[in-house]
């Protein structure tokens, strides 16, 4: 990491803007080299402290939709992935070509289209570059000398946890809030999009978030929340079908097929 400091350190003084795959104006300071360095960094360290699973089957499962969505990612970049044995409903991408999966998500991603609609959303989350824009926007604000503290390589307390958070592995609280279910819905329609064209059931993003809700015994109000309520989600979500439908439908006739079981 201490190699990352320097450049990070030059980038920084430039104003950088971009623009999402939505379309959306983005303020951008980090190279994306460095970023994908932090990814893969990152995804090492969680592979050494979290149990990985040895169920065979799950692994070819989920291996098989994530393929078939980053396919679809528009990239020539080669993904990894790891089923974590972990109860939790989750899972995670980072810069690098780097996917989480916890074996606790397939019991409420119950459905190959199902597992497709969280997978994009999570790529979706990499080819808006959040994770860059979250950083940028915590070294605007009066982070910014944890972000440094942690690339230079202190991997101690609030520095690792800015880092992690821009990662999107961590939940900050504050005014990065509302930026935040931001990217969460901007990514939810990236990846309904991806899902569509690889030839998964757009509607199933919508079972979906009706499973996260039964399974979330009262999540937190959503002003208080880096994510969207469900409901919001599944309102977003319904709007977005009139433009992801033909994206199926092309797909299946192209033979787009996948069958993961």
């Amino acid at each position: 990491m201490k190699r990352i400091a320097l450049p990070v350190l030059a980038a920084l003084t430039l104003t950088a803007c971009a623009t999402s795959p939505l379309g959306r104006s983005q303020f951008l300071l980090m190279p994306a080299d460095q970023m994908n360095e932090m990814g893969m960094a990152a995804y090492d360290q969680m592979k050494t402290e979290q149990k990985i699973s040895t169920n065979s089957k799950q692994k070819r499962y989920v291996q098989c939709v994530a393929d078939a969505v980053t396919a679809e990612s528009g990239s020539d970049q080669q993904w990894e992935v790891t089923l974590f044995d972990d109860p939790a409903a989750n899972a995670f991408a980072l810069p690098g070509g780097k996917i989480g999966v916890y074996t606790g998500l397939l019991k409420v991603a119950k459905t190959q289209d199902q597992l497709a609609a969280v997978l994009g959303h999570e790529v979706g989350h990499v080819l808006a570059q959040h994770s860059n824009e979250r950083m940028s926007i915590q070294y605007a604000t009066d982070t910014g000398t944890q972000l440094l503290a942690a690339l230079a390589g202190d991997s101690g307390g609030a520095a690792q946890q800015g880092l992690m958070a821009a990662l999107g592995l961590g939940t900050q609280v504050g005014v990065t809030l509302p930026f935040s279910r931001k990217h969460e819905s901007e990514a939810d329609i990236i990846g309904l999009r991806m899902m569509a064209r690889a030839g998964f059931d757009p509607r199933q993003s919508v079972e979906l978030w009706k499973n996260m809700a039964a399974a979330s015994n009262g999540s937190p109000p959503e002003l208080l929340s880096t994510h969207p309520s469900s409901g919001t989600r599944i309102e977003d979500l319904e709007a977005s079908m009139p433009d992801a439908l033909p994206l199926y439908q092309q797909a299946r006739a192209a033979g787009k097929r996948p069958n993961c079981g």
